[in-house]
């Protein structure tokens, strides 16, 4: 036990330096800069970020957990399998986007328009800031985290959540550190009238995470859905616009409610429609990077095909697993990893989650894996297959398959 939650704590740091987690990265350093003449200030910052990263990760654990024990096989980034989990998370980070331009304030009614020294109201945004960072790291499995995960919920209740705890201590804790000790940070620079350029700034990379999750959701259930997240997408930009008018009204001492029962109206508007509007539909994908040459798994067909004198390399992928995404292209589609497939004869499987499956979700408990990448190579022989690394090198990959094609 005490060796998974180690496991957690040390996967929970690495994690910050993970793709995923980069859109709010740009929150977390705002949020240092801002107070870093203020070692008071940059303390509650630090503190409401550890509560909200804290508060996340039980909340998600406690669902997974929960769903395990109801029979469902399932996995770390579990609810990205959901194409209403993904279109609510795409409409946050939006939001977090037009936030960051200035089109609307979070607790404008606590400092003066246009401030950067927010005091009051700078908690509750640092925890709902490390919430939103648990959300968005799911897509992402750092070294250390699977195997730990994987322990984790084979466990009971009470061991799987000290480790999901260790896990969610070791996300925080460069931040946490650095706010609960202003000195580590002295060497940043003073706040200034230049962070109000890098807070508009930073809201690009929140774009760029907005627009994965549109690809992510096309992939999930299709054009229509698509074209009704972007409908709504719209409508919550108006939305947004219209609350940040009504809040500087407001400031003004001018008429503002109707704005803000308008704006209530519409994000509403956006809302309701949507748990019947982004019914899961069929898809012909194969999942992330397949092509004809690229099989797709099943336990069945994996049982057909082994010990017939050719290594199986099965790619356990998602459209929604950010992870996976830069492996295929670093290091699966390279022109050695190619090579070496071609060379030993290699049959390609692609295991898809990027919707449920459940076939997956058990081979992954199987394996001692608890969320995605996860890569099997079979050797030729029919023998066990090894597991490799969830952060691949094609030096990785193109001695495995050698290593497999040489046990014969």
């Amino acid at each position: 036990m005490f060796t998974a939650m180690l496991a957690a704590f040390i996967g929970g740091i690495i994690l910050n330096f993970m793709p995923c987690v980069f859109p709010v990265i740009s929150l977390k350093a705002l949020g240092l800069l801002r107070h870093t003449d203020n070692a008071t200030h940059a303390r509650r910052e630090g503190i409401g970020f550890l509560l909200g990263v804290v508060v996340a990760m039980m909340a998600l654990a406690g669902l997974l957990l929960a769903a395990r024990a109801g029979g469902a096989a399932v996995g770390w980034g579990f609810q990205l399998q959901s194409p209403l989990v993904i279109a609510l998370l795409a409409l946050i980070i939006l939001a977090a986007a037009l936030n960051l331009l200035g089109v609307f304030e979070v607790g404008l009614a606590a400092q003066r328009v246009g401030a950067l020294e927010i005091n009051r109201g700078a908690f509750l945004r640092s925890a709902l800031t490390g919430a939103l960072a648990i959300v968005v790291a799911t897509p992402c499995a750092a070294p250390f985290m699977a195997s730990a995960i994987g322990y984790a919920l084979v466990q009971p209740p009470t061991v799987a959540l000290a480790i999901f705890f260790a896990l969610a201590l070791g996300f925080a804790a460069p931040f946490t550190l650095l706010s609960l000790f202003p000195h580590l940070a002295r060497f940043l620079p003073r706040p200034g009238a230049w962070m109000d350029t890098l807070k508009r700034g930073l809201a690009f990379p929140m774009f760029g995470a907005y627009a994965w999750l549109l690809w992510v959701l096309a992939q999930q259930a299709g054009s229509s859905a698509l074209a009704t997240l972007l409908a709504g997408s719209v409508v919550l930009a108006f939305a947004s616009w219209l609350y940040g008018m009504a809040q500087h009204r407001h400031m003004a001492g001018k008429g503002y409610k109707g704005l803000y029962g308008v704006t209530a109206l519409l994000v509403m508007a956006v809302l309701a429609p949507l748990p019947t509007m982004l019914k899961q539909q069929e898809t012909q994908t194969v999942g992330a990077g397949a092509s004809s040459a690229k099989a797709v798994w099943t336990p069945q067909a994996v049982a057909a095909q082994r010990g017939h004198g050719k290594p199986i390399f099965v790619d356990f992928t998602a459209a929604w697993c950010i992870t996976c995404q830069v492996n295929e292209k670093t290091s699966l589609s390279t022109p050695a990893v190619k090579a070496a497939l071609a060379k030993s004869g290699a049959l390609y499987m692609v295991a898809d989650s990027t919707k449920f499956n459940p076939d997956v979700e058990d081979a992954m408990s199987e394996f001692g894996q608890g969320g995605l990448p996860m890569y099997l190579v079979y050797p030729a022989d029919g023998g066990p297959p090894k597991v490799l690394p969830q952060v691949l090198t094609p030096a990785i990959v193109v001695n495995a398959l050698e290593a497999a094609s040489r046990k014969t």
